[in-house]
């Protein structure tokens, strides 16, 4: 399937700033940039890169006075997903056997603080037999328990604060599934990316787990279908994967995003979890 992905961030500077922008779409095995176009009015200077893990493209702008400024990308992305079916799944990797990138999804983050739900996570979701039940318990179960509330958390929220406060958004969905995964072992990391179908259309936030040696997706906000998801970015948590970083003094004065499939394309499934997964590898 293709996707045509847009996005649009506007500023007002105060004083010399530095952006770090996330909004190119990754290339991976099961997603191709076929075309993309980004500019910035007025002109100004950019320089583009590449996360050292190859998990996120970055764009790097310095705004030397006040000035206002807007940002625009543009692309064509081809997605090629693998469907697996995990009612036999036999578990995830052993953390004795998972390599040191792997294992880093283990830990606690500024976001995800598993070791303070470990005694939850074990009574609520211990007893299910496989790996991939226990995600998918997980994320029902945030589904289920937390209101799904625009404008209700900030960037300072927790996956804590999400499971006492029993409200959120997507980024903070997704912040405590992978907590509560990673208390029980299971490497989770943080997903940011275009949605089809989502509405209003936005930067939407999801996870992925470690099983049976593939990063599975999961999104307990069921705002989008999960073949219609364009990554931007992986991360621990919105920490590492954050649209834009500012370095100074500055305010948004706009955003528009959007994401369209291509006529000839199609999307014949919509997986909500249960007995299948889809998969980016």
């Amino acid at each position: 399937m293709k996707f045509k992905v847009k996005s649009s961030l506007s500023y007002s500077v105060n004083i010399p700033t530095t952006f770090i922008f996330n909004v190119h779409a990754l290339n991976t095995p099961s997603q191709k940039v076929l075309e993309e176009q980004l500019s910035i009015s007025p002109n100004m200077e950019l320089e583009q890169y590449t996360a050292h893990d190859e998990s996120s493209r970055f764009v790097r702008l310095k705004v030397k006075e006040p000035i206002q400024f807007k940002l625009e990308y543009n692309a064509l992305v081809d997605m090629n997903h693998t469907v697996l079916d995990e009612r036999n799944s036999e578990g995830t990797v052993p953390v004795v056997d998972i390599d040191s990138y792997i294992a880093s999804f283990l830990y606690p983050s500024r976001y995800c603080q598993s070791d303070k739900l470990m005694t939850f996570a074990y009574k609520e979701f211990g007893h299910y037999a496989s790996v991939f039940d226990k995600v998918t318990a997980i994320t029902e179960w945030i589904y289920s328990s937390i209101e799904y509330k625009s404008g209700s958390t900030d960037s300072q929220t927790s996956a804590m604060d999400t499971i006492t406060q029993r409200e959120g958004v997507c980024r903070d969905f997704a912040h405590l599934a992978i907590a509560l995964c990673r208390a029980l072992s299971i490497p989770a990391r943080y997903f940011t990316g275009y949605a089809y179908q989502l509405q209003p259309q936005d930067f939407h936030a999801c996870l992925e787990a470690y099983i049976d040696g593939h990063w599975i997706i999961f999104d307990p906000t069921k705002l989008a279908p999960l073949n219609g998801l364009v990554k931007i970015a992986n991360g621990r948590d919105a920490a590492d994967a954050a649209v834009a970083s500012i370095f100074g003094n500055a305010q948004g004065t706009g955003i528009a995003v959007d994401c369209q499939v291509v006529e000839d394309s199609f999307l014949p499934f919509k997986y909500k979890g249960g007995q299948k997964g889809v998969t980016f590898k």
